[in-house]
């Protein structure tokens, strides 16, 4: 099973590929960016709809898979910028349309703990989460994540 996931929880675009194994066969992303202000929220939902389908298609180049292949989309659904998490969720939407592949949304904070473990390998880990002026220590346990 091919897993596209799609990011667009703040200042980047991003879009991977991921096969049942958790292995990453590609991960492509563009970042908004500034050179003075800040994160403009109308700013930033513009740059990811400008890039998102190019992003898209270069992920899948990438991994060098068909687009039949893919048969799950996953998508960021939050927290985070809400224009950017619109303008991802759009895009995702229009794509498991056309190309008629269930999409799942995905806590953003939760997929950054998957990540995690998958990358880490570690078993019940506990972790700290920190995001801007979000800061929580959280672990899994009887089946959820909790906060503690």
């Amino acid at each position: 099973m091919l897993t596209l996931g799609i990011e667009s929880t703040a200042h980047t675009f991003g879009a991977s590929i991921l096969n049942s194994k958790g292995e990453i066969l590609s991960d492509i992303r563009d970042m908004y960016q500034t050179e003075i202000e800040g994160l403009e929220p109308r700013k930033v939902a513009n740059h990811h709809k400008e890039v998102g389908n190019n992003i898209i298609q270069e992920a899948i180049e990438t991994a060098k898979i068909n687009i039949k292949d893919i048969e799950l989309i996953s998508l960021s659904q939050g927290p985070g910028l809400p224009l950017s998490l619109v303008e991802g969720m759009k895009i995702a939407k229009e794509f498991s349309k056309k190309h008629k592949i269930p999409l799942i949304g995905v806590n953003h904070v939760c997929a950054h703990l998957e990540i995690g473990k998958l990358l880490t390998k570690a078993k019940n880990p506990v972790f700290l989460f920190t995001s801007g002026a979000n800061t929580q220590i959280i672990a899994y346990s009887a089946g959820k994540y909790r906060v503690f």
